[in-house]
């Protein structure tokens, strides 16, 4: 009876009966499933309902050292890790994390441990990327799914873009598998999820409610460079670009979970190697890679490209370092390209906002580099408050997107 019992309750004005959903791999799934009342007394004693244990209403209070299934008479919608720490063997784990983090390997396991210990911390928009097959990543998804269980969940783009989002807002790690976010409002919602503590939750036939929102995404892409537009001054993301695996063992994530209990023994024993300077914890220049540089870079406005890499291109055929400018020269270096007629306050918004260019104190002498119709370039002494480009900076700032 106490069992029995135990499987129904009360929450706020709606029955629920707690049922094991089974799944494939021949685990089960605990689930709360709404039930109507008459149907709970047909089917128990006289006065049974009584007894249901009763609720004020849900609440998602994450924990996985100090779990609570009820607070203060509210039902926690937040579920208990299955996996319990017990000290072991995590050789097989230790080699996946080590492929996936490579250099980063000690940020990585801070970020895992920051996932297990602090759940409400904010962290970087984690994203794994490889246009090869048989990397892993989708297997270090699968595995974060099996610690995790059903604070968890992993979606497709489409499912990320439905505008009910109740089936993800209250997890732990939102992953999002075969990421092609091309369109505007995608790369926004990925943005003011990474760092909203408050949220909209909008499910099929209820109004819109504010919860709190602890999540933390995860991306994964074939699309190295253009799963997402990434701005210059972005510090939500940590891009990793994901190599071959060396060898391919069908029952490594099955080895994986084995592990699974030694690892969280091993992440609450382990010390952090880095402390929290930013509000996604880690500091954005920590993360920085290549891989994110690229994204970036082409990410860029085509007038934006074009202007660096005739300026560039300047810069490399007049063997120079820098290239000076007044905003009334860039007309006559934009020549015939299609950008030549060009808003001053778009070229503005690049060598200011962008580049972070300022002009000098004072008008002062400085060489104007004039393109001709034919392409030819004549240097000519002019005065006035020029700005200064480098080489090195477009460089850093455009990468392979420059025509050296």
């Amino acid at each position: 009876m106490n069992d029995k019992k135990s499987m129904y309750k009360r929450i706020g004005n709606g029955y629920y009966i707690q049922v094991k959903i089974p799944l494939i791999s021949g685990d089960f799934i605990e689930k709360l499933i709404p039930i109507r009342e008459r149907f709970i007394i047909a089917d128990n004693p006289k006065k049974f309902i009584d007894t249901v244990p009763k609720y004020y209403g849900f609440c998602c209070i994450p924990s996985h050292t100090n779990y609570s299934q009820v607070f203060h008479n509210f039902y926690n919608t937040y579920h208990e890790l299955k996996h319990k720490p017990i000290k072991g063997e995590i050789k097989n784990t230790m080699i996946l994390l080590e492929h996936i983090f490579e250099e980063h390997f000690d940020y990585g396991l801070d970020y895992l441990k920051l996932l297990y210990e602090k759940p409400t911390q904010m962290l970087p928009v984690l994203c794994l990327v490889s246009k090869e097959r048989n990397t892993g990543k989708t297997t270090f998804l699968n595995w974060l799914k099996a610690i995790y269980g059903s604070n968890m969940t992993i979606n497709k783009t489409e499912d990320f873009r439905s505008q009910f989002n109740s089936d993800w807002l209250s997890r732990l790690i939102i992953g999002v598998d075969e990421v092609l976010f091309e369109r505007k409002e995608d790369q926004e919602k990925i943005k003011n999820a990474s760092t909203a503590k408050i949220y909209k939750i909008e499910s099929k036939g209820f109004d819109k409610q504010e919860t709190e929102f602890f999540g933390k995404i995860i991306l994964l892409s074939n699309h190295e460079r253009t799963f997402t537009k990434i701005d210059p001054g972005e510090t939500r993301y940590w891009v990793r670009k994901i190599q071959v695996l060396e060898s391919d063992d069908v029952d490594f994530l099955k080895k994986l979970e084995v592990e699974i209990p030694a690892f969280l023994y091993f992440l609450q024993n382990r010390q952090y190697t880095t402390k929290k300077v930013s509000r996604m914890w880690f500091s954005p220049m920590e993360l920085r890679t290549e891989a994110l540089n690229r994204v970036i870079s082409h990410s860029r406005d085509g007038l934006e490209v074009e202007l660096a890499n005739l300026i560039f291109d300047i810069i490399e055929s007049m063997d120079l370092n820098n290239f000076q400018f007044c905003p009334t020269d860039l007309k006559s270096i934009l020549g015939k390209s299609r950008y030549v007629n060009a808003d001053q306050s778009r070229l503005k918004y690049i060598y200011k906002t962008l580049w972070k260019l300022t002009p000098a104190s004072n008008n002062l002498s400085y060489t104007r580099i004039q393109m001709l119709t034919d392409g030819t370039l004549i240097p000519k002494k002019k005065t006035g408050r020029f700005y200064t480009v480098s080489k090195e900076l477009l460089q850093e700032y455009y990468g392979d997107l420059l025509s050296m």
